[in-house]
Parts: structure tokens; sequence; C-alpha cells
């Protein structure tokens, strides 16, 4: 194995651990949403364009859970017109519920919604494991599954946007500058990601690699579920 192959292996198992170490703290400081922001989100009144793209960007950069399920999803799709297919059902998924969800004020319980967005994750890494066809027999429409969990996700980034009582003076325009700026966020965390998966597969490593990967995706999705059930049932 080359030096070159073996720092890159390492680079992106650390990222990949680093984003499940991350996930730890995140989740037990209201999903990376800051002071400032929390203040800017609170005190805000009328139509504030660029602040919400920037903080929908950045929502979705800190946004682990999200970015472990797309890492999942696009693990195995070689080709960019699989990946630009999937991503937009995933997209599209959480835009609706994002949308409904914050313009018509349904709120859902922000630990259950968490504990199925961390159920998607193991979902994911279970499916590139193999595991419906062996266990179950059968294998589960990928696209629909993606396009189903993007609605979860989405109402997740609802939840997160509704606990501030945003004003209704603005709100549209406000809520679709958040989903553009997390469409931006993902757009930018993606791109990186499959620049180094890409480099990563010209190698028969990827696929050696591939049980540890999903296998650490699957744990990162069952430690995000024990603490959003953890919170709710001690809430």
């Amino acid at each position: 194995m080359s030096q070159i192959l073996a720092n890159t292996l390492k680079m992106l198992m650390g990222l990949l651990l680093a984003i499940l170490g991350l996930s730890v703290s995140f989740t037990l400081s209201a999903h990376g949403v800051d002071e400032a922001t929390k203040q800017f989100l609170i005190l805000n009144e009328g139509i504030s364009i660029l602040p919400f793209i920037y903080i929908g960007a950045k929502h979705m950069v800190t946004g682990y859970d999200h970015l472990l399920f797309l890492v999942g999803v696009i693990f195995f799709l070689f080709r960019g017109k699989d990946v630009l297919l999937y991503v937009s059902l995933f997209t599209l998924g959480h835009s609706i519920t994002l949308l409904f969800g914050v313009l018509n004020d349904i709120e859902v319980n922000p630990y259950l919604i968490d504990a199925i967005i961390g159920f998607s994750i193991v979902y994911k890494g279970f499916d590139n494991l193999g595991g419906f066809k062996r266990v179950f027999g059968f294998q589960p429409n990928t696209k629909v599954a993606v396009m189903i969990f993007g609605l979860f996700h989405g109402f997740g980034l609802a939840t997160k946007i509704q606990e501030f009582k945003l004003p209704q003076d603005g709100l549209v325009p406000n809520i679709l500058a958040f989903n553009l700026g997390v469409e931006i966020g993902q757009f930018l965390v993606l791109g990186a990601v499959l620049i180094l998966m890409s480099f990563w597969r010209r190698h028969r490593s990827y696929f050696q690699f591939s049980t540890a990967t999903n296998t650490l995706l699957m744990s990162g999705g069952l430690m995000l579920v024990g603490f959003q059930l953890t919170g709710y049932f001690t809430s």
C-alpha cells in the first residue's frame, strides 16, 4: 500500500470518526445552533435573506446526521447521474417537509424525529452491507427509501427552526432563504466528500474497507438513536 493511499485512508477514516465523535457533542448542544444564531432568530423581524441563507448553510455543514446519511447513500454510487438522482430525491423530500412543517406550524417531538433520522443512518449502513437480502431475503426500493427518509430529515430541520418561534412578517422568504442555504451547505460538504471518495475508489482498499465503514455508519446511527430516545424518556 503506497504512503499516499495509506494517508488518504487515515484521513477518510479520521473524518468519519470525527463526524461520529462530533455527533456526541452536537447532540448535547442543540444541534450546533450557537448562541449568536439563537439570538438572531429570536430577535429578527422582517425579511433577512442573506442571514437565513448563511444560517441554513451552517446548519447543514454542522448537520452531522444529514451528512452521515448522505455518505451512506452515495457510498456505492459510482456514476454522476446516480449521485445526482439520489441526492435530488433527498433534497426534494427534506425541502417539502421543511417548508410544509414551518409554514403550517406542524410541530414534531424533536427527540423522536431525531431518533428517526438516526435510524435512517442505521438503515443505510445496513443496506450497504447487504443486510436486507441476507436477513430478510428482499431488497427495499432504495430510491423510495431515500425520498421517505428525506421527508423525515426535513421535519427535523423544521423542528429546529420552529423552536425559535419566528414572526410571520417575512416568514416565507426567510424560510425559502434558509432552505436555499441548506442546499448550498449540502452541496459544499457533499462535493468535498465526493472528491475524497473518488480518489479512494481508485484503489481496491475501498471495497476492503467498505464493511468497516458501513459498520461505523450503523454504529453512529445507533448511538444517535440511543441519545435521542434517552432524551425523550427522561425529558
